[in-house]
């Protein structure tokens, strides 16, 4: 027996073009964003899902929703799959992080996989929230296929434990807008199979969105 995971990062949101940290906030689907979903949906017309699962957070319920509804399926949440928590960083450019306290952003420029964002996460803690997430799915799911909808950061993370990628190597694994990645568990190991694929080309990224 196996599960096939589609891993989905959500689209492209309202606001991509300021490459502004976004966490946390609940920010919705651009138009492009929208349609980079939908094109996704119409590759997984013929796969036969069990469940399309998504965090809790607008950009990746909305997603979810379109995927979801050439199934006929309901979307299960899961607030576990959110993206990194970067507290005080949120909403801000990079720019604008550098002005406010170059010497932090420097320490995570250095640091990624251990750096603690200013009252948000660090990389263990997305992890720890996240990973056990995805193994739920799985264990729900013997022998079918699923779709979860998240963020770059947290497909990233997902990515990276089921690999065995180093943590420092986490912005390796491209994670664009509305990219599809698949894996396969079959009870003994995890394959790739497909890695950020993309069939609407985004206009701009935002690598932790």
């Amino acid at each position: 027996m196996s599960t096939t995971v589609y891993l989905v990062r959500h689209g492209s949101v309202i606001g991509a073009e300021t490459r502004r940290f976004i966490g946390h906030l609940d920010v919705p689907l651009s138009p492009l964003g929208e349609r980079q979903v939908l094109a996704v949906a119409e590759r997984l017309r013929a796969v036969r899902l069990s469940a399309v699962y998504s965090s809790d957070l607008a950009r990746t319920r909305r997603s979810a929703q379109i995927l979801a509804a050439p199934h006929g399926l309901g979307t299960v949440e899961m607030p576990a799959l959110r993206e990194f928590s970067m507290g005080r960083w949120e909403g801000l450019t990079a720019e604008q992080i550098r002005e406010l306290d170059a010497a932090a952003f420097s320490a995570w420029m250095a640091d990624i996989a251990g750096y603690q964002f200013p009252e948000g996460e660090n990389l263990e803690q997305l992890a720890a929230r996240a990973w056990p997430a995805l193994e739920a799915i799985v264990a729900a799911h013997p022998d079918g296929a699923v779709a979860v909808v998240a963020h770059g950061g947290t497909n990233r993370v997902l990515l990276c434990r089921a690999l065995g990628v180093a943590p420092h190597r986490i912005l390796a694994l491209g994670q664009d807008y509305a990219a599809l990645s698949v894996l396969r568990w079959s009870g003994a190991r995890w394959t790739l199979t497909l890695l950020n694929h993309r069939e609407v080309t985004a206009e701009a990224s935002e690598p932790n969105a």
